[in-house]
């Protein structure tokens, strides 16, 4: 009887934190899905019905919204400009990333640990707090009001954290390898190109990915860095839409959801991953 009373007892605490966890996550589930539901229906519905019925299922929907937006060339060239700006920011921190994780977990030269340390000083200090000076630098090498120098900025800020990411999982690489792919006759960046980086794939997915998201939902550095209205992204153009037609909440749910698609498909493609990337090298290590 006494060796029962414990492995119930166990069974039960079980049973209550795995309750318990599913309450707290379904909590979280319905406060981000509820504003995404909402924001689809406010987009299939007319003006009046947003200020009249706001929570209701849109019957009929109206789609005229949607296409409003999808035929303003404006909508457009926001699009391709958010989608250059995250291709090229994208590129940008895989390679440098890599290269300077590499260097870090894999080679050893005098003063490795104090700039590594140096490195992450960079994530206590965000975009936000920095962006006078970042500004100031663009303008002196005339990158204002030009969509490279928006790149560099991104790029330049998702350095950091990335290269932490990469570095964890480089390090888990077992050294025999290294050294096996020495004995074959490879160099040091062959090592790096032909074996580290095909083991490395599903690192390098999570951090393109969570670069992609980033880069695509930036507002702060376009809108300090970018004047001309055909070099807004989509951000920022949602801002200027709002502006325009701020009084019509169902056209400006429309440009918002369109907006945000072609995030949502980013990370519904990438979420495995996302997920893999950021725990293989725990796992591993």
């Amino acid at each position: 009887m006494q060796a029962t009373l414990p492995k119930s007892s166990a069974k039960k605490n079980q049973r209550m934190t795995r309750i318990s966890q599913y309450v707290v996550l379904s909590i979280l589930s319905v406060l981000v899905l509820v504003p995404v539901v909402m924001l689809t229906f406010a987009a299939l519905k007319t003006r009046g019905e947003v200020m009249a019925t706001p929570y209701t299922v849109p019957v009929p929907a109206h789609w005229e919204n949607l296409t409003f937006v999808l035929s303003q060339s404006t909508f457009w060239e926001m699009l391709r400009n958010s989608l250059l700006v995250m291709v090229a920011t994208t590129a940008g921190v895989v390679v440098i990333c890599s290269l300077a994780a590499f260097v870090f977990a894999r080679m050893h030269f005098r003063g490795k640990d104090l700039a590594f340390n140096l490195l992450t000083l960079g994530l206590m200090f965000p975009i936000n707090v920095a962006i006078l000076p970042v500004y100031l630098v663009l303008r002196q090498m005339s990158l204002t009001d030009d969509l490279w120098g928006v790149i560099l900025v991104q790029t330049a800020f998702q350095v950091a954290g990335n290269i932490m990411i990469l570095n964890g999982f480089f390090r888990s690489i077992p050294n025999e390898l290294q050294d096996a792919a020495y004995i074959d006759g490879c160099t040091t960046f062959d090592f790096f190109r032909r074996i580290l980086l095909p083991l490395a794939r599903p690192a390098l997915s999570a951090v393109a990915a969570l670069t992609m998201v980033v880069s695509w939902n930036d507002l702060l550095v376009p809108l300090v860095v970018i004047n001309s209205e055909e070099l807004w992204p989509l951000p920022l153009g949602t801002m200027q839409f709002q502006g325009q037609y701020g009084r019509d909440l169902a056209l400006v749910s429309a440009f918002v959801a369109l907006s945000a698609i072609p995030a949502v498909i980013f990370y519904l493609f990438a979420e495995r991953q996302i997920v893999s990337g950021l725990t293989a090298g725990a796992i591993k290590g």
